[in-house]
């Protein structure tokens, strides 16, 4: 599932940037391998592929706290969390255009049956800026 939103992200474009940042080193390797595996079917694995190559990111850290700095730090348009406690990112996180908090609400769930038209911040801009607008 991971590797699939990673994806997904991806394929917006050759230069949409997409990371993984986890504190499961086991996680973050199989990820890794299931990315290279998708990309041999993907129907966009050449717009995909050169993103991720390009501007993929995977983080370990040791901590939710590292998690939450790291995230504000890249500060991306769309943040999905898949944890055992959705509420500390709720309260702690900062800088995001869109958060998904648990498998059920997945980028792809979210913003393609939001129903209406949205512009996020990009390219770092949610450190100074609102997100959904």
């Amino acid at each position: 599932m991971v590797a699939v939103d990673l994806l997904g992200q991806a394929e917006h474009g050759p230069t949409s940037p997409a990371a993984l940042i986890t504190t499961s080193e086991a996680l973050a390797r199989e990820t890794l391998v299931e990315i290279e595996k998708q990309l041999l079917t993907l129907p966009t694995a050449d717009v995909a592929g050169a993103a991720w190559r390009d501007y993929g990111t995977v983080l370990v850290v040791d901590s939710k706290e590292e998690a939450v700095r790291e995230a504000d730090r890249l500060a991306y348009e769309h943040v999905e969390v898949l944890t055992e406690d959705p509420d500390y990112f709720l309260g702690n996180m900062k800088n995001y255009g869109a958060l998904f908090l648990g498998p059920e609400t997945n980028v792809t769930y979210g913003d393609k049956a939001i129903g209406t038209n949205h512009t996020l911040p990009t390219k770092g801009a949610a450190r100074y800026t609102d997100g959904l607008w």
